[in-house]
């Protein structure tokens, strides 16, 4: 298994690697260093409102099915893992950009590049334009570090077993996903595969199908179809698979204070179940066992 040691991630390792799939929590990280705590204007609880609280948690069931979990310890406020390394927004920049700098992005529009502007409910950040020189330190200390160890991790899966799994854990607030119709049912879960370009549809179709019966309303590639993390690792003909899941906040914590809530305990313990099938079904289409070729 990748051995690097960061500051700003760790690998959670599971007592024995056996199942080709690794799990992603970009967005689950809470450090807030210093620089931006300095140049910020908001409070702590308003830098981490567009944090996914708990997800690292509500996944670790991952371990016992025999993957590890990549998980980033700072803030997506300072960093956001999850986009191109150059999706940046020209307004929060002091002087003009290279023309390599990807300016017109969706997400860049929104505040959410990869140094965002906004956190929450679109609210600015920084009160003064910042140097490039402060997004190039932040891509090289804390954005490339992070891409290198998971590719490190999902080609050591895809090396032994010629298959490897990513699933990328998101949470999204419920705002996001309710309906404009008060009698029908809010989605609980997003699935996204980039409309099967990303991943084997018989998986996303087993993951959809064992939360349903689970009785999570779920959604797939609807409001996401999935970011950097998909596209970049999803080949599924060559035996690389990508999959987002994006999980309403709502069901296990209260939003505003980020507490857990009675419901967390039941979620976590679907999301483990998921994982134990998705271990069964890659050790079905593996070629040798991860297990047997450590050995």
């Amino acid at each position: 298994m990748a051995d690097e040691n960061h500051d700003s991630f760790e690998i959670l390792a599971p007592g024995r690697w056996t199942a080709p799939m690794v799990f992603n929590s970009p967005h689950s990280g809470h450090l807030l260093p210093q620089d931006l705590r300095l140049k910020s204007r908001l409070t702590e609880q308003q830098l981490r409102s567009s944090e996914d609280a708990h997800i690292h948690e509500l996944f670790g069931g991952c371990l016992d099915s025999g993957a590890p979990m990549l998980r980033a310890l700072v803030s997506r406020a300072y960093v956001d893992l999850n986009r191109e390394p150059y999706e940046l927004d020209a307004r929060m920049f002091r002087s003009k950009l290279p023309a390599y700098v990807n300016c017109a992005s969706p997400r860049v529009a929104s505040g959410l590049g990869t140094i965002p502007r906004t956190v929450g409910d679109g609210v600015l950040i920084y009160d003064t334009p910042l140097e490039f020189a402060e997004a190039l330190q932040r891509l090289e200390s804390y954005y490339r570090p992070y891409h290198r160890t998971l590719c490190t991790l999902l080609d050591e899966a895809y090396d032994a077993t010629g298959l490897c799994l990513l699933i990328d854990c998101h949470s999204m607030p419920s705002s996001a996903v309710a309906l404009s119709r008060p009698q029908m049912r809010s989605v609980d879960v997003v699935l996204g595969d980039r409309f099967g370009s990303a991943c084997d549809p018989e998986l996303s179709a087993i993951v959809e199908s064992q939360l349903t019966h689970a009785g999570l309303n779920v959604s797939r590639n609807k409001p996401y179809s999935g970011g950097f993390f998909t596209e970049n690792h999803g080949r599924p003909r060559l035996g690389r698979h990508a999959l987002q899941i994006e999980i309403n906040r709502a069901l296990y914590m209260d939003e505003a204070s980020h507490v857990k809530n009675a419901d967390f305990a039941g979620l976590h313990d679907v999301l483990s179940n998921l994982a134990n099938t998705l271990a069964q079904w890659l050790d079905a289409n593996a070629q040798p066992s991860l297990a047997a070729a450590a050995e």
